[in-house]
């Protein structure tokens, strides 16, 4: 999805009033009701019960939009208050009609005018599920003053207790740069109306953005059609479409065919998960190549994959010669992802390069599988097909020779750079994890996903998940983006459903179906 400065955003909304009749006061409307559904969401996937759900507004405009969500939300009968920061008397315009709505439908609120009176509401806080931050949107500059920075504290305050839930942008970020020149909420969901703000991407804006939802005003596409194409978030909206419907007749025949390759003595569990996760993204069927000596645990972790045993080097990984006995199956498989658990052996490095020379469908390269092109990016054109990689940030350094701090210093361009040098899309992993290709833009950032999958196995699950899309017959970087996006909504699933804390790649594996459903209604 497109990305927007604030000053496009506030065009867009004088356009659809002028020219489309839609007023302020109703797209203030869409957005609070967006906001509430949200929360709503929310509750049911965290099992909240009962939850006191506390909404923190200023006085303008994002204030307006959490007055409509309270009374929405007071209105299904949840327990909900309002703090504000101000004085009711100070509300003006549209947010002046929303407040009057919510006030006359009975929501309890109340003043908090100044920043002493925001610490002491510190001090008396009444513990709550959800806490919404309506305080400031993208209009404000500079640091957060007063009352409006006594409500930041307040919610940073209760952070460690409640979810965050930020409308448009956490108060007291820049939409357009993604600095904070104060105080700043810290969200774990950003609720970004209309469409997402630029600032939002930056690598500045992650360690406060959270996960991001974007909440459709129904803005006519003759006005977001001309917006450029660049730097873009990867939302549902954009992986809805590569999956489409299956036909009731279809058959396993119809879903392609993944052949994943790698493991060895003591990493049985790597191409395991690559195995399992690629078999969850509904390819049709998953085949194996692993080394003999781990054959069992593999076959018993995922029952569902055919499981082939290959010879061993002395450290139980794949010697490359095996390979001599697959090149006359490849037109049987629709793609092929290799790398987990291949370890560095100098036969490693052997295997892959016959991969490239001799694949032509598309081709799959994480983790060890990418060990043997530190420092020369290029060699990676010789691929005979398609090719995907996956570096984390410490592979990406390697293959590039750049520091890790460096590549963590500009992601944006690390990713591009890889991409341009190899030919291959890049996945770029980590927080706000990058899609990039050396064709044109877009470069799509993706924020969902959580800190609980910063733990073993989480990228041998998304190798499986990409090379199965790839199986299925999507184009390398559409599988790209679809992989990259599942994964991270099934650990924001898993660890709602369980916690952040204790995350595993097979909890995340596990729930691989639900967000199937959820993107593709079935």
């Amino acid at each position: 999805m497109k990305t927007i400065t604030t000053e496009r955003m506030r065009e867009i909304d004088r356009l659809a009033a002028d020219e489309f009749e839609l007023p302020g006061e109703e797209l203030m409307y869409r957005a609070g009701h967006g906001v509430a559904i949200l929360v709503e969401r929310l509750c049911d996937r965290h099992h909240f019960m009962n939850p006191f759900i506390q909404l923190v507004a200023g006085r303008g405009n994002n204030g307006g939009d959490a007055f409509v969500a309270a009374k929405i939300l007071h209105e299904d009968e949840h327990d909900v208050e309002l703090l504000l920061a101000g004085n009711a008397a100070e509300i003006r315009g549209d947010a002046l009609a929303h407040f009057s709505k919510m006030r006359a439908a009975g929501v309890p609120f109340r003043e908090l005018p100044t920043r002493q009176d925001w610490d002491d509401a510190i001090d008396d806080a009444e513990a709550c599920q959800i806490l919404v931050d309506g305080v400031l949107g993208i209009g404000v500059q500079g640091p957060p003053r007063g009352p409006a920075a006594g409500a930041i504290g307040y919610i940073n305050s209760l952070a460690d207790r409640a979810l965050v839930v930020s409308i448009d942008v956490p108060s007291g970020l820049d939409a357009d740069t993604g600095t904070a020149p104060g105080e700043v909420v810290t969200a774990d969901v950003t609720a970004t109306i209309g469409l997402p703000k630029q600032g939002m991407l930056m690598p500045d804006a992650l360690p406060v953005i959270g996960t991001v939802e974007v909440i459709s005003l129904g803005i006519p596409d003759e006005l977001t059609n001309t917006l450029p194409a660049g730097l873009e978030l990867l939302t549902i909206a954009d992986v809805a479409p590569l999956l489409p419907r299956r036909a009731r007749t279809a058959h396993k025949g119809d879903f392609g065919h993944l052949l994943a390759i790698g493991g060895a003595s003591g990493y049985a569990g790597s191409i395991a998960l690559t195995g399992r996760a690629a078999l969850r993204s509904g390819v049709g069927l998953v085949s194996v190549w692993a080394p003999h000596g781990i054959v069992p645990v593999v076959a018993g972790a995922a029952l569902e994959a055919m499981i082939h045993g290959g010879p061993e080097t002395e450290i139980g990984s794949l010697r490359a010669d095996g390979w001599n006995v697959w090149i006359g199956r490849l037109a049987e498989f629709q793609a092929v992802a290799a790398g987990p658990g291949l370890t560095r052996h100098a036969e490693s490095a052997r295997l892959v390069e016959r991969l490239l020379e001799t694949v032509t469908v598309p081709l799959v390269l994480d983790a060890d599988a990418l060990h043997g092109f530190a420092g020369r990016p290029e060699a990676l054109r010789q691929a005979a097909g398609p090719l995907v990689i996956t570096p984390h940030p410490g592979e990406m350094a390697r293959l590039l020779g750049w520091t890790v701090a460096e590549v963590q210093a500009d992601r944006f361009v690390a990713a591009t750079r890889a991409a341009e040098l190899t030919h291959a899309v890049v996945v770029l992993k980590g927080a706000g994890t990058l899609v990039a290709s050396h064709a044109a833009p877009p470069l799509y950032v993706n924020l969902n996903g959580n800190p609980g999958m910063a733990t073993g196995g989480m990228g041998d699950a998304l190798t499986g998940l990409i090379g199965g899309f790839l199986a299925q017959g999507l184009v390398p970087f559409a599988a790209a983006c679809a992989g990259v996006f599942v994964h991270g909504l099934a650990g924001d699933c898993a660890a709602a459903h369980q916690s952040q804390a204790g995350l595993t790649a097979g909890d995340v594996i596990d729930e691989i179906p639900n967000v199937m459903r959820d993107i593709q209604g079935r």
